[in-house]
């Protein structure tokens, strides 16, 4: 599946993005030289916060002409927020980047290459350092991190069920009748009399513990990283005609199509939350932990806070078998980028060289949050989050196998979401088929003359 489907996320953004208004080194140490610089670093996820902090306070101390205040900006808002930044003139320095948003930076000149930056590329883990690699051949990242899917589930009501925890990890799909994955979504689902979604007299209109949870938003439509693309990615179904740059998306194609109804169909049935209940302002993770999901698929980079629950026992399970055979979760990472506007641009990549080594990456390591990109300080985060009691072996073995796709990296990202965001929305709200789907893929399709 790695090599066969190589093929990446999104935020939800409107509109048209990034209208567009170098001392080098690959540690912490200051070469004495640099002139004074005051950086401004956005970063998006306030779990990493407290590592960041103290990579930052490492490099000043080794690079005391330079200052560093970071700024933290939701990811629901970043690129959005990011664009306005841009336009007005007060954009960042540095930020993390997402590998299906910067080929938009880069080609309207919003990113410094990074090809002068001395860094140790051969000590990311397989594949991240070329994602950051644009049409034109430069690089305009440095990986920070890496991310995949797996199933996480509620150990008391699997129990309850009569399951146990290896019983997940055979189970398969198809858009027809859903496979064991459906049957057991079924039955973990139970309604407010105790009786289950597989038993007679099942009221869907009354569920107090629905067997599968739904993320809303979250690039739902375009990438569905964490909702529908473990299942389309298995279905013999791939994002685009290419990856990375791909010009022909594959909106409209059958496989995506069955994969989505199938998908949403469950809500129908009583199995899945309604869509209007996932955009109610109550989170995934809020839900699962007060008691209303028995599965859930997410993301690597939220595993913690799942464990994190009071009252709530969890494990780590693989995502389904699909029709094709194969397992497949998109693997994303992110990576540090300079903004071309900055006045400090030899500052600002000192900067994000010092974050792509070793030295920053095994704090973050030391955090159990993320996986970081370096490899050795990728295995010192499995080691935290197994002294912390997570295991993340399924996440890890899942990568290690090739069991996954690479998140899409293509031009035009910001306009293919706020196309087919609302388009698979009002499927889910059953406002929506086939026939909206396909319109929008169309309209995706002439974003690429």
């Amino acid at each position: 599946m790695k090599n066969a489907k190589k093929i990446a996320i999104a935020a939800v953004v409107t509109g048209t993005l990034f209208a567009a208004t170098a001392c080098s080194g690959a540690s912490a140490g200051g070469d004495g030289g640099s002139e004074a610089a005051s950086l401004r670093y956005w970063l998006w996820d306030s779990n990493q916060l407290p590592s960041y902090e103290q990579c930052i306070a490492d490099f000043t101390e080794a690079n005391p002409e330079i200052s560093v205040q970071i700024e933290q900006v939701g990811w629901n808002d970043y690129f959005e927020t990011l664009t306005t930044s841009l336009v007005g003139g007060d954009a960042p320095d540095v930020i993390t980047n997402h590998a299906s948003f910067y080929p938009e930076l880069a080609t309207s000149g919003s990113l410094l290459d990074l090809d002068d930056v001395e860094v140790d590329l051969e000590s990311f883990r397989d594949g991240l350092a070329e994602r950051w690699i644009g049409e034109d051949g430069k690089r305009y990242g440095l990986p920070k991190d890496w991310d995949t899917v797996a199933t996480l589930f509620n150990t008391d009501y699997l129990t309850e069920a009569g399951y146990t925890p290896e019983d997940l990890n055979t189970l398969d799909w198809n858009p027809d009748d859903g496979g064991t994955w459906e049957k057991t979504i079924a039955h973990l689902t139970v309604d407010a009399n105790g009786v289950r979604g597989d038993e007679a007299g099942f009221d869907k209109n009354n569920v107090a513990v629905y067997g599968l949870g739904l993320k809303a938003k979250s690039g739902i439509g375009a990438f569905g990283q964490t909702q529908w693309s473990p299942y389309a990615l298995t279905n013999d179904w791939t994002y685009a005609n290419q990856n990375p740059f791909g010009t022909e998306f594959n909106y409209a194609d059958e496989k995506y199509i069955e994969t989505i109804e199938w998908w949403s169909g469950l809500i129908d049935k009583g199995y899945m939350p309604g869509y209007e209940s996932a955009i109610s302002g109550t989170s995934i993770q809020e839900a699962y932990g007060a008691g209303r999901y028995a599965l859930v698929t997410d993301g690597s980079w939220n595993a913690k806070a799942y464990f994190g629950m009071t009252g709530v026992e969890t494990g780590i399970a693989p995502l389904p078998v699909g029709p094709s055979g194969d397992r497949a979760g998109v693997m994303n990472g992110l990576a540090d980028s300079v903004i071309a506007s900055t006045e400090h641009p030899e500052a600002s990549k000192k900067l994000v060289a010092y974050l792509a080594t070793a030295d920053c990456q095994d704090i973050v390591a030391e955090a159990a949050v993320v996986f970081p990109a370096v490899e050795t300080s990728s295995e010192k985060a499995r080691e935290a989050f197994d002294a912390a009691g997570i295991d993340v072996s399924v996440y890890y073995d899942a990568f290690e196998a090739g069991e996954y796709v690479e998140a899409p990296i293509a031009n035009n990202w910001s306009s293919i979401l706020a196309i087919m965001e609302p388009a698979v929305e009002a499927v889910l709200l059953g406002q929506g088929d086939e026939n909206t789907l396909k319109q929008a893929a169309e309209q995706v399709n002439q974003l690429f003359p």
